[in-house]
């Protein structure tokens, strides 16, 4: 597993178009608060013929954000840029100029065995030009992972590839509604993505293949108003958090303290993950009762469910 908290702490990644000026005023104004993490999407939620005018306003805003840091004291978040191919890599970061510090990473969509070499290198020559850590957030939501006969081939094969910048590789994320869509599937507010059995399948083999590595990040919720929303929402983090994902991509700033909230952790395990982590290994026993009395902790088979735990509070706090 990962053990530094900063791979934990993406949490809440609430997407926004590329073009939205008024993103730099909610920010400075701390109008989303003080618990996400930002995307600036220049993929999917930009046409193509408005790319270019999106990036171009995109620097703008940076740029504009940059100078208010320098004067004001304001909540920055990780920011990101969704980027459409491997050129904009280098040259947002040079257009950028002193405002590339704000920027944490970039977000490769449809990650590829077949293209991942290219983004790799990339990511590489900008760590070595800016002599400071800028990390990678791959997305996995290709169709080929759809056909079985294929789909352990393409995951190794991007484990495979991501080796050699594993620790440069923040988070690996899922495009739960991009395999959603090759089936025609599209839940509502009442009901979770785990119920739907072959995007779920998928998402068990993603983990299966990379959690022991990275901490892998839970698919969009759509709904952020209306009816159950935000029973919905926690309710498919009960079911994130049960797959193995932490944290979860958001379109709305109503959904980012739901999600902030239900990684918190509960006293009850940070108890058993402190008595855990503080066992002394030189006690004939290394199986006890829980402080609450409840369960049975093992310092062999639970010493890495504590870690996580231990991180997780570090990172969201704890439950009252």
């Amino acid at each position: 597993m990962k053990d530094g908290n900063i791979y934990y702490s993406v949490g809440a990644l609430l997407y926004c178009p590329a073009n939205k000026e008024s993103i730099v005023r909610s920010i400075v104004s701390e109008k989303l608060g003080r618990h996400y993490s930002l995307a600036l999407c220049l993929e999917d939620t930009i046409a193509d013929d408005f790319v270019e005018q999106a990036e171009e306003i995109m620097i703008k805003s940076l740029k504009k954000l940059y100078v208010h840091s320098q004067s004001e004291e304001f909540f920055i978040p990780k920011i990101f840029v969704r980027i459409r191919e491997c050129e904009q890599i280098c040259s947002i970061m040079k257009k950028l100029g002193k405002a590339q510090c704000l920027v944490t990473g970039f977000i490769i969509p449809k990650f590829i065995p077949e293209t991942a070499d290219e983004y790799i290198d990339e990511i590489i020559k900008i760590n070595k030009l800016y002599k400071r850590t800028i990390y990678m957030m791959p997305i996995l939501e290709s169709q080929a992972m759809v056909d079985l006969r294929e789909r352990y081939d393409v995951l190794y094969g991007i484990r495979d590839k991501l080796k050699r910048i594993e620790p440069l590789v923040l988070n690996i994320r899922v495009g739960g509604n991009d395999l959603c869509k090759q089936f025609g599937f599209r839940r509502h507010s009442n009901e979770s993505i785990h119920d739907i059995k072959p995007v779920s399948n998928i998402f068990s083999d993603i983990v299966t293949v990379f959690g022991l590595d990275y901490v892998i990040s839970g698919p969009v919720w759509e709904y952020f108003n209306g009816s159950n929303w935000d029973t919905g929402l926690k309710n498919e983090i009960v079911g994130d958090i049960l797959c193995g994902f932490i944290g979860k991509t958001v379109i709305h700033p109503n959904q980012i303290e739901v999600v902030h909230n239900a990684y918190k952790v509960s006293l009850k395990d940070l108890q058993d993950a402190n008595s855990i982590l503080n066992w002394s290994t030189n006690s004939a026993s290394l199986v006890a009762g829980s402080q609450a009395k409840e369960r049975m902790n093992e310092y062999k088979t639970h010493c890495i469910w504590a870690e996580k735990v231990r991180i997780l509070a570090d990172v969201f706090g704890v439950k009252e």
